[in-house]
């Protein structure tokens, strides 16, 4: 019996707040249309909202600005950064932020920790962007650990692609874009099971990344997202409506008894999946990396997922690219666990290739 949250459970919207000209946009009047009995309050820009930027006054309000605020703006820098990891390019963001609330999140440091979702209505800039971007790279010639075939572009790295697409066409517009490109596809990991997605029409030209984690924990730290079971449950779908499912175990949180509880979740997903989702199914594995900030954050309105995301007596501190300080597991311990976990992997799901691990 699968208990998926519904849209109408994660989304329901009783405030916009957008740029002011967001009605010269097709994407804009659609949403705006869409959403007609919700409060409008314009601001200058989608990144500047002081009543929700910044956590002052907002942790209280955590978890309703995440199912009931939207922003709607324009994006105005468009660059594709070089990647080497489950992407080649991470491409221009589509949106940023998200409905759910995962605690261990690093998106929300961006915006100041209230950062409900943010879409875009300029989707044809960003999609002219892309096609003119993938023109450029040519055909790609050498296989490599992302892909033996195609340029692969990521498309969610600062929200959940699967919300985004409960608000509006921009995620099936890049999706039906990318079919139409010869040498390229996109990527996005996702922790929302939309089923609306079953009729997009991929033709393997996108790959699905469900993110996935033993259940006791998605529980605690997994806040607002469907159920992993559902998650796994629903892979075998998605591929036979054309996308390339992959997995993402990530984070990996080291606790008491953490080994037994992913070999559980293997035990299912040997279970659940048929031959041909699992000949095809590819994983990258990320032990968690946390943010002294957002653990002060946490402790405002999820203290009891801190028990296991903030141990500093087994964590070090990282800081990151932007000075942020970071912890992450000591060097010797996260050596070793990450072992564990690839034997573990390599024992009970050995049709599953492991891109990286770290």
């Amino acid at each position: 019996m699968l208990h998926e949250k519904t849209i109408d459970q994660l989304i329901s919207i009783h405030e916009i707040y957008h740029e002011p000209n967001v009605t010269e946009f097709k994407r804009g009047r659609e949403i705006l249309a869409r959403y007609p009995d919700a409060k409008r309050i314009e601001v200058a820009s989608h990144n500047q909202i002081s009543e929700l930027f910044g956590f002052e006054g907002s942790v209280e309000d955590w978890l309703w600005n995440k199912k009931n605020v939207l922003i709607l703006g324009s994006k105005k820098a468009l660059s594709a950064r070089p990647n080497t990891r489950s992407s080649h390019w991470v491409a221009p963001s589509q949106s940023n932020g998200c409905a759910m609330s995962c605690s261990y999140c690093y998106v929300p440091r961006r915006k100041g920790f209230a950062n409900p979702i943010t879409t875009f209505v300029n989707i044809e800039k960003i999609a002219g962007y892309l096609e003119r971007h993938a023109g450029r790279q040519g055909k790609k010639l050498i296989p490599d650990a992302i892909d033996p075939q195609y340029w692969v572009y990521e498309i969610g790295e600062n929200g959940d692609c699967s919300a985004d697409a409960a608000i509006c066409d921009n995620v099936k517009d890049l999706i039906g874009l990318y079919t139409t490109l010869p040498n390229a596809k996109l990527t996005f990991a996702t922790k929302f099971v939309n089923r609306e997605m079953l009729n997009y029409d991929p033709q393997k030209k996108t790959r699905i990344r469900f993110s996935l984690m033993p259940h006791k924990m998605s529980k605690l730290v997994d806040v607002r997202t469907t159920p992993i079971s559902d998650r796994i449950a629903v892979m075998q779908s998605f591929r036979e409506a054309g996308y390339e499912v992959n997995v993402s175990f990530a984070p990996v949180i080291y606790y008491e008894g953490w080994l037994d509880d992913w070999r559980a979740l293997f035990k299912e997903m040997n279970e659940v999946l048929d031959d041909e989702t699992k000949n095809q199914l590819a994983t990258e594995i990320i032990f968690l990396t946390h943010n002294e900030q957002l653990h002060d954050v946490n402790m405002l309105w999820h203290p009891k997922a801190e028990d296991v995301l903030w141990r500093p007596d087994i964590q070090q501190v990282k800081y990151s690219q932007t000075g942020q300080r970071n912890v992450r597991y000591k060097n010797n311990l996260k050596r070793e666990i990450v072992n564990e976990l690839v034997n573990l992997c390599t024992e009970m799901i050995p049709y599953c290739t492991i891109r990286y691990a770290f």
